[in-house]
């Protein structure tokens, strides 16, 4: 990448973060009355609805916190990170330690889900808030408390039973492609907290996992889900491919080879974006399709042609990174392509922000800019990732002889 694209993005990520994204959260999503965050949130940031999904008020926390930790020490962003930390301290856990998935506006308990993501995005939210406080005004207290969720989780996760499961596992036992992807993404944030030899045990094991069970070099695609011992499951769910996911996966997957300085792992995590963007890229209107059928039959998810704001960020951030590390011109080329498209059709330009859900043809299909799923997450993770990245490409390159 030439430095003056590289420079020329980076203040564009940097500015879009700091002067768009964060401003109009924290404008209209701080509930300065009961606590926590309002995210359900019509195009202008009035509020639709007052309820509270527990994983965002976990992801927006560690936001706040992670933007303490990365960007500068505003006491403006640990201030709103504690503000968050005190709503989920208060009304997140249930008596048997696992999180409520959505509550009223003032933290009383309304669902309850079998998943286990808003334990997830509590515990990065703990994690990052107490590697923001280091060792005093509670720090050492709250990584004990993220130490214990992510345990809890990985119980929950490796115990058959103490998990409702979707579908009968005695007449159709299987793997879910979310379980190592997401166990992959919270290790990397509690070893930002903190070095543990458990996290570097279960990040491998969850890459293992990966591609033992969910790559098929055949398909060439990572499948969303598949048998016990990898093989295809027949019908619908067998031909899924959530090319979203897949690309979110490749990157965490990417994050972990550089870490290790592992030349293998970045070639095969790349196969695996360079597949998914692939078969998710719409040949006729652009952009990424929410859902893919392996064999070209007609997907199951009736909303399965729209196009959705995080599989855009996730793929902006993860065509990025694969160029940066191994300077391969088609990883930017597809970058490109993406980050144009995106910024072509999702930015609201009145008032701010993305809009979360399209049409196939890249219309509006609803003004929203924040309910139970979408919040401030996935693009100002984006671009804070992305600002960084080349802010360090950069560096590099600077200090590179000559």
């Amino acid at each position: 990448m030439e430095r003056g694209t590289a420079q020329e993005l980076m203040g564009f990520y940097r500015n879009e973060l700091l002067d768009n994204v964060m401003p109009f959260w924290l404008r209209h999503g701080i509930d300065r009355e009961c606590g926590g965050f309002l995210h359900y949130l019509d195009a202008d940031g009035s509020v639709l609805s007052t309820d509270k999904a527990m994983w965002i008020q976990g992801r927006f926390t560690w936001l706040l916190a992670r933007l303490y930790n990365e960007v500068e020490a505003r006491s403006e962003w640990l201030e709103l990170a504690a503000h968050g930390i005190d709503f989920i301290l208060k009304h997140a856990f249930d008596a048997d330690g696992r999180c409520f998935y959505s509550v009223t506006r003032d933290g009383r308990p309304l669902r309850k889900r079998r998943y286990i993501f808003s334990e997830a995005f509590v515990m990065m939210a703990l994690a990052e808030y107490a590697r923001a406080l280091g060792g005093s005004d509670g720090g050492p207290e709250l990584r004990g408390r993220a130490r214990d969720l992510f345990k809890l989780i990985l119980d929950h996760l490796d115990t058959p039973g103490l998990l409702e499961p979707k579908v009968n596992p005695d007449t159709r036992p299987a793997r879910a492609h979310g379980t190592p992807m997401m166990l992959l993404s919270l290790t990397q944030v509690m070893r930002d907290m903190e070095e543990n030899a458990l996290y570097d045990e279960v990040a491998e094991r969850s890459v293992r996992e990966v591609l033992q069970y969910f790559v098929h070099d055949d398909v060439e695609a990572l499948m969303e889900t598949v048998g016990p011992d990898g093989k295809r499951l027949d019908g619908p769910a067998g031909r899924m491919v959530v090319p979203g996911h897949a690309i979110e996966t490749a990157w965490f997957m990417m994050q972990e080879a550089a870490r290790t300085n592992d030349e293998a792992l970045t070639a095969q995590a790349c196969r695996i974006l360079e597949w998914s963007l692939e078969l998710g890229w719409d040949p006729d209107f652009g952009g990424l399709l929410y859902y893919v059928d392996i064999e070209g039959k007609p997907p199951e998810p009736y909303e399965h042609d729209m196009k959705l704001w995080w599989p855009h960020t996730e793929a902006i951030y993860a065509t990025l990174l694969a160029h940066v590390l191994t300077g391969d011109d088609a990883h930017l080329d597809w970058h490109k392509r993406i980050h144009d498209w995106a910024y072509d059709h999702f930015p609201d330009e009145d008032n701010g922000e993305w809009f979360g859900y399209l049409r196939r043809d890249g219309s509006l299909s609803s003004p929203v800019k924040g309910n139970m799923w979408k919040g401030p997450f996935h693009l100002p993770r984006m671009l804070l990732y992305s600002w960084k990245l080349l802010a360090g490409y950069l560096q590099d390159a600077a200090e590179a002889p000559q």
